[in-house]
């Protein structure tokens, strides 16, 4: 089932996988109304917009298929979170 989308956005891909041990969904879409037009938007509210066709469905893919270096990103970037301060 393709997401509710704008009147003027355009459905490109929807991707399913899983990161920081939840399940996600990434849903790509085109804007011809934006200064980016090529966006995605994720279940866990990260979104990022793009010029062009060509980072939309890799980034898209990386976001739900983290590799390891990913993985690693990830794991600091919690570490930074959950840090508390003196």
């Amino acid at each position: 089932m393709k997401p509710q989308l704008e009147q003027t956005e355009f459905w490109v891909g929807t991707f399913h996988g899983s990161h920081d041990g939840t399940k996600a969904k990434v849903t790509a879409t085109r804007d011809d109304t934006r200064p980016e037009p090529y966006a995605w938007t994720c279940t866990c509210g990260t979104s990022r917009s793009f010029p062009t066709e060509d980072a939309v469905i890799p980034t898209a893919w990386r976001h739900t298929h983290p590799g390891r270096l990913d993985w690693l990103r990830q794991w600091a970037a919690h570490l930074l979170r959950t840090r508390h301060p003196r």
